[in-house]
C-alpha cells in the first residue's frame, strides 16, 4: 500500500519537542508552570503552534524559570515545616 500522505501530514505526526519536566504545577501569581515555565495556554496549544512560535516561547523560558524555582523551594520548605508542626 502506497503512502498517500503529504510531507506536511507526515511532519504533523512526528513528536514535537517540549520543555515539559513532568512537574505540572502552576504558580497562581505568574500563571507559569513550576516545571517548564509555560502558561496553561502555551501548554494546551503547544502541538498546534508553529515551530517559530514554539521557538519564541522556548527563548523566554530561561528568564521565567529562576523566580519559579525560588518560589517552588519556598513552598517545599513551608510544607516541611507544616508537616513537622502537625505531628
Amino acid at each position: 500500500m502506497a503512502n498517500d500522505m503529504t510531507p506536511e501530514e507526515i511532519a504533523a505526526l512526528e513528536p514535537v519537542e517540549s520543555p515539559c519536566m513532568l512537574i505540572c504545577a502552576m504558580d497562581r501569581d505568574s500563571g507559569h508552570c513550576f516545571g517548564c515555565g509555560r502558561t496553561t495556554d502555551e501548554i494546551a496549544y503547544w502541538g498546534l503552534r508553529t515551530k517559530d512560535e514554539r521557538d519564541a516561547i522556548m527563548a523566554e523560558l530561561p528568564a521565567r524559570l529562576p523566580p519559579l524555582k525560588v518560589k517552588l523551594e519556598e513552598r517545599r520548605a513551608k510544607r516541611r515545616v507544616n508537616r513537622r508542626n502537625r505531628g
